[in-house]
């Protein structure tokens, strides 16, 4: 299925199993994510109806009614950083290299500029080349690298970080 032909939405509470789903199925992966497995159901639904609440922007890819595709951006808490805002996505594989990370990403970082964010960051592992040549692709500039930050299956990994911020 072309990218194009695929709906970009504001998360729903109906799409939190789904969502949840998708997470997993990239989280077991043990190469993109912060995670290596999704969290339970049960903490998921509060994170998600906190970003609908609270407006942060989060938007899913739908296929059948089906997540394959997400871009949350989550604002900080704290008074002197809640200009910025974290993000975080994933595409579960049979829908990568098809254009669909580049939709995401826009229109998270969209509905974040509208919202009223001066920055967006992010940090993403040094051997996903591919998740960085998108984030640079859409403005996203390296900032530092954080050696061995991380270590999956007792092999380290530098963590690149990356921001936007607008103008």
């Amino acid at each position: 299925m072309l990218s194009e032909a695929i709906p970009i939405e504001s998360i729903r509470e109906e799409h939190i199993e789904s969502f949840r789903k998708a997470l997993d199925t990239v989280s077991r992966e043990r190469k993109y994510l912060s995670f290596l497995e999704a969290p339970p159901l049960e903490d998921m639904r509060p994170f998600v109806l906190d970003n609908i609440e609270n407006g942060h922007p989060q938007v899913v890819a739908v296929v059948g009614g089906e997540v394959v595709g997400w871009c949350d951006i989550r604002r900080h808490p704290r008074p002197i950083h809640a200009h910025c805002g974290t993000l975080g996505m994933g595409i579960i594989p049979g829908y990568r290299d098809k254009g669909l990370g580049t939709r995401l990403i826009r229109a998270a970082v969209g509905q974040a500029r509208e919202r009223g964010f001066h920055r967006v960051e992010l940090h993403v592992h040094a051997d996903n080349v591919r998740a960085i040549a998108l984030y640079e692709k859409v403005g996203f500039v390296r900032e530092g690298v954080a050696r061995d930050a991380v270590r999956i299956d007792g092999r380290y990994i530098d963590s690149i970080s990356m921001a936007v911020v607008f103008g």
